[in-house]
This record gives structure tokens, C-alpha cells and sequence, in this order.
């Protein structure tokens, strides 16, 4: 097998979020744009994967074929300036490079919050969707097994996913605990900047609760929503919204506090109520607390317990590449070994056709019996026969010797030749 993988990324390393915004691909883009590789090209092995973060194609292929991929995501965004958003991805064309590109964004190296666990469930989606089309080859196949092994130690073995490292991640688990004796917490998203949609999608897939997001304007509301599976609840009514939800997540932006002692007094608590304040300046008042039903946890705590988590994971940053060197020298030993399984089964072949041929030219007037014997002992001979020059081919991979090696085999019981009459 030749080390024929690549990739195109854009990322938050090297995009702003406008650009990011532009090429950023839904399901549905991501299977036609598979569906194209399908039709259209004689790549064995691709995955497509797309999140608020990132944009990256990754395919086996002998052909370069970024360019390409680029401009069939700008035709699937309907963007015509192809010229204008291009500069922005970075080709990995150089085999290693592209495996160890997939491992470090799979194991939330690469993420803007170092760790992020969301990365790895993307990751198996993108693969999923890959497989569900026969996109995924041999290739693939082993290469995202290894990483999901390789998360799996990297679970066991440091402590790189401990802990929530972003605020919105540190909120949606406050927001857990909180509410481990509400049978059914309700929660209002108040806002949906950055922080508010970070929050939104965190809690995506938390069957237990019922949530509701709420914004100026009403239209990006609807857009977080409807790709949330969430409910819209009018800005104009706000403190409805508030007087129903458990738990109240403002991340909105005012110079004055929205959430006062007033208002949150008006109104009729008959249990606790959560207030999680994510906003700069404040949006809700101190003096809030005082009402002794309610409970106030701003963003200084809230990232405090982010910032413990995100220092234990830089500090084992170091722990998570050594697990991955040696996942990657494991699977591109297989590699190696792949490269050579076909000059294995022509020398397999061609030892099997002489067999054969003296089977057929020796045995015409032996007893079935006897045939069946000697059909035993020949295989027997020929596996022995097989077994020195598959270590040795094996080997040779490990050194990087196996060109040499393929060489000389070919010569020697003229393979090409072989295999081109079939």
C-alpha cells in the first residue's frame, strides 16, 4: 500500500470565524460532497469532517486532488470568489504528516479547547457517514479503529479529558449537577453569542432536559434551534421564560444588569432557581442572591473549575503524543506490511499454479486416497516453503528495505509477469 493519504484543513487556527461560518458543511452537504468522490474519482478512502471549529477533508488517493475538493465546497456553499476563501486551507499532501493530523484533531489536540471530548464523537460521526457509503476502505477502516483505541488509552492512562476546560463546557456540567433531583430541569439559553451557542451545543443528546433559548434577535435563535432541536422562547417575554426554567444561562451582553433583585422578587419561586452568569459585564445582579430561593453562579466560578481542568490537560499534553507515536508507528508498520501483501499472494499464487500443474502432470493413475495425501504433504511444503520469505518481507518493511526485497522476489519467479497474464 503506498503512502498515498492526505488532507485540506481550515480551521480556527487558521480562519476567522466569518470564513469558518462560509465553508462549514451540514450532514447533508457532506453526503453529496461523498456521494462526488464516489461517482466522480477513484478514491478509496475519504472522510469529510465539518464543525464550528473546523472544515477538513481527508482521502487516499495517488492524485493531488485539494484544489479540487476546495472548489466543490465553494459550489456546495455557493460561494463564487473561489479565490477569496482558498488561501485559507492548509494541504497536507506528505502521508505521515496527514495520519498524524487525523490523531492529534481526534484526540482534541488540535481543538480550541485542548481535550474537547465533543472532537472525538464528530470525529466517529465523519467516519460513520464515510462507512455508510462504502467510502471507507481497508485503509480507513484500521486507521480510525487505532485512534478510537488510542482515545481509549488516552482515557485510561492520563488525565487529558478530566474535567470541563471551557466556560460553556464547565456550565453545561454545573448545570448537571445542579439538577440531579429535578426530574425534568427545564433551562433557558439567555443569548446566543459564542458562549451561547457553545452552551446550546453542549447540551444536545442531554435527554433530560427541556430547553429553551431566547435572543434579541429572534431569527439566530431560530437558526440555533432548529440545528439544536430546541424550542424558541420570544425575548418580549422573557420573564415568562424565566418564571417556567430551573436553571437560567445568560450570556448576553448589556452594560447594566438584566437579571435584578426587583424582578427575580416579583416573581413566584417554588423551588430553588439557577442563575449561571457567563456575561461580561455582568447581566445578573448580585443583590439577586439575596432572594433566598434563588442561587447566583457567575463566570469567575464558573471558569475558575475550567481553568483547574484546562491546566491538568496542558500538563499531560506530553503523556497524550507518546501514546500517539506509538499508535502511529504500530499502524504504519501494518501499512508497510499492506504495501507488500500483494507481491505475498503472486508468490502465493505462482507456487500454487506449479503445485498444480505437477499435482495434474503426476498424479493422473493414483488412487483418490493417495491423491488426497499427496495434496496434504505439497501444501504443507509450500506453506513451509512460503513461511522465510514473509518474515523476511516483514522485516524488510520495519527497516524500510521492502522495494529491495519485492525486487528481487519478482525477478526471481518472474511475478509481474504472472500476474500480468491474469
Amino acid at each position: 500500500m503506498k503512502e498515498n493519504f492526505k488532507a485540506i484543513s481550515l480551521s480556527f487556527k487558521n480562519a476567522p470565524i466569518e470564513i469558518r461560518e462560509q465553508v462549514s458543511l451540514s450532514d447533508e452537504a457532506i453526503g453529496r460532497l461523498l456521494n462526488y468522490f464516489k461517482e466522480y474519482t477513484a478514491v478509496s478512502d475519504v472522510m469529510v469532517l465539518s464543525t464550528c471549529n473546523r472544515t477538513e477533508v481527508y482521502y487516499f488517493s495517488e492524485e493531488e486532488l485539494s484544489e479540487d475538493i476546495i472548489k466543490l465546497i465553494g459550489i456546495e456553499k455557493g460561494i463564487s470568489d473561489f479565490e477569496s476563501f482558498k488561501p485559507y486551507f492548509e494541504i497536507i499532501n506528505d502521508h505521515i504528516k496527514a495520519v498524524q493530523r487525523i490523531f492529534r484533531v481526534s484526540m482534541g489536540l488540535e481543538a480550541q479547547v485542548v481535550g474537547d471530548i465533543q472532537i472525538s464523537n464528530q470525529v466517529k460521526r465523519a467516519y460513520q457517514q464515510s462507512a455508510d457509503l462504502q467510502l471507507a476502505g481497508p485503509f480507513l477502516h484500521r486507521l480510525m479503529h487505532t485512534i478510537f483505541f488510542t482515545n481509549k488509552r488516552v482515557v485510561q492512562e492520563t488525565p487529558f479529558r478530566d474535567g470541563a476546560a471551557s466556560v460553556s463546557y464547565a456550565a453545561t456540567e454545573l448545570v448537571k449537577t445542579l439538577t440531579l433531583d429535578i426530574k425534568n430541569p427545564r433551562v433557558l439559553v439567555v443569548g446566543v453569542g459564542e458562549i451561547g451557542e457553545d452552551v446550546c451545543r453542549n447540551l444536545v443528546g442531554e435527554n433530560r432536559f427541556s430547553v429553551k433559548i431566547t435572543n434579541r434577535t429572534e431569527e439566530k435563535a431560530q437558526q440555533l434551534a432548529a440545528e439544536c432541536n430546541f424550542d424558541v422562547h420570544p425575548f418580549t417575554e422573557l420573564w415568562d421564560g424565566v418564571d417556567e426554567a430551573d436553571v437560567i444561562i445568560s450570556s448576553v451582553g448589556a452594560p447594566e444588569p438584566i437579571f435584578t433583585k426587583e424582578k427575580v422578587d416579583a416573581l413566584d419561586i417554588l423551588s430553588f432557581k439557577y442563575f449561571i452568569d457567563l456575561s461580561v459585564p455582568r447581566s445578573v445582579s448580585n443583590e439577586v442572591e439575596e432572594n433566598p430561593a434563588a442561587l447566583v453562579y457567575n463566570v469567575d466560578s464558573v471558569r475558575s473549575k475550567a481553568d483547574e481542568a484546562l491546566e491538568k490537560r496542558i500538563n499531560a499534553i506530553s503523556q497524550v503524543e507518546e501514546i500517539i507515536e506509538e499508535s502511529m508507528e504500530e499502524f504504519n508498520d501494518w501499512s508497510k506490511e499492506m504495501a507488500v501483501s500483494p507481491t505475498i499472494n503472486n508468490l502465493k499464487n505462482a507456487l500454487e499454479q506449479i503445485r498444480q500443474e505437477e499435482m495434474a502432470r503426476y498424479l493422473k493413475d493414483i488412487e483418490k486416497e493417495d491423491c488426497k495425501i499427496v495434496d496434504k504433504v505439497t501444501k504443507s511444503m509450500m506453506q513451509k516453503i512460503l513461511k522465510l520469505p514473509v518474515l523476511q518481507l516483514k522485516a524488510a518493511c520495519k527497516r524500510g528495505e521492502e522495494e529491495t526485497l519485492i525486487g528481487v522476489l519478482n525477478d526471481l519467479f518472474n511475478l509481474e509477469k504472472d500476474t500480468a497474464k491474469k
